[in-house]
């Protein structure tokens, strides 16, 4: 009988923003496949309190406090999670913000170093150290949440869609670099997604939200579960041949 490919048994994963929605949901994925999980944020009281949940019904689980835009805090986050569970096998690199709704000619530089900074510069840094440790072992999967704004333009949210288009072409060339050397790298485009961020999309207007979710074609938006289980499966060997590839997840709303 051939093996589950989503068992994670044996397996350790990182999820950064892993304190709520999709970054949450994909830990406690990992952690019910059996991985050790690692959860990063920089929302240090909220992943302590899920880490302890999760040891509490009998997983593997610590959190690391996180800010990924500060590279000190990053690499010591790799160094924390290979000290505790003694390798990195899989990679989720979820942490990200929404941009202040503004035009392009009235947004700041102050708005675009924040949101650069976090959903760009911090999947990169997370990226640098997250390789150097599986080129150590010879193996690891990274994935790297974009968005469907990785795909088209959203007026008001200049930084954002930059950021997410810029998360796709560092996927891309990071695959080429590293498959060779056994590693992985993919990248997962969520539609409208029940979070708090997207929900932060529509000013917070419940109504407008609703309608937008109604809107997607499978009629309503998604879960934050589903986005963790196309991660679980593009970390898995059912995924050994997908390279380089960002996963769209999105109920048909790109679809033309």
């Amino acid at each position: 009988m051939n093996q589950n490919p989503l068992d994670f048994s044996g397996k350790v994963a990182l999820v950064t923003g892993a304190a709520t929605g999709m970054g949450l949901a994909t830990a406690k994925a990992f952690a019910a496949a059996g991985a050790a999980v690692v959860l990063a944020d920089y929302r240090e009281d909220l992943i302590q309190a899920e880490a302890e949940k999760l040891v509490t019904a009998g997983y593997k689980a610590i959190a690391v406090r996180c800010d990924v835009s500060d590279d000190v805090q990053v690499e010591q986050m790799v160094e924390r999670t290979v000290a505790e569970f003694g390798r990195l096998d899989a990679a989720f690199n979820n942490a990200g913000v929404m941009a202040r709704i503004a035009p392009t000619a009235n947004s700041t530089r102050e708005e675009w170093d924040r949101v650069i900074g976090i959903n760009l510069r911090g999947v990169w840094s997370c990226m640098k150290y997250e390789l150097r440790q599986m080129e150590r072992q010879g193996s690891g999967t990274i994935v790297n949440n974009a968005s469907v704004g990785a795909l088209t333009g959203n007026p008001g949210i200049g930084s954002y869609i930059a950021s997410k288009h810029g998360i796709i072409g560092l996927t891309r060339t990071a695959a080429l670099e590293y498959i060779k050397h056994g590693i992985r790298v993919n990248a997962v485009n969520p539609g409208l997604i029940d979070t708090q961020v997207g929900r932060d999309v529509f000013k917070g207007d419940e109504q407008v939200y609703a309608g937008a979710a109604k809107s997607v074609p499978i009629g309503r938006a998604g879960k934050p579960e589903e986005i963790a289980s196309a991660v679980l499966w593009l970390c898995s060997p059912g995924a050994s041949y997908v390279v380089g590839h960002a996963l769209t997840v999105d109920g048909g709303m790109t679809v033309e």
